[in-house]
């Protein structure tokens, strides 16, 4: 198969596992340091992409223009003091999530 074509097909999987969540489903996984975000300009899918392809260098990118971040102690308070529900998807070790606008 084609790069092209197994990139469509990638995109189009995650795009079929992700989902809206409440915030409070994820303190487990919050609490275990497993959960990233992804900011408002950043894409949900195209780090997926990055975290699953191991791109290091998009990630490391990405990490100091904080498009993707851990999830502080102070947004996850606030979250879950709103019930905020959350885009989320899992990329295995991490959960990214990204709000809901």
């Amino acid at each position: 198969m084609s790069e092209l074509t197994d990139n469509q097909e990638l995109i189009a999987r995650l795009n079929g596992e992700t989902a809206k969540i409440d915030w409070h489903e994820l303190q487990k996984h919050y609490a275990l340091g497993n959960v990233l975000a992804v900011s408002a300009a950043g894409d949900l899918i195209q780090v997926a992409i990055a975290l699953h392809q191991d791109n290091a260098a998009q990630i490391q990118q990405w990490l100091s223009e904080e498009v993707i971040f851990e999830v502080s102690d102070q947004q996850a308070l606030a979250w879950y003091e709103a019930n905020a529900t959350v885009w989320a998807l899992v990329i295995p070790p991490f959960i990214l999530v990204q709000a809901v606008s």
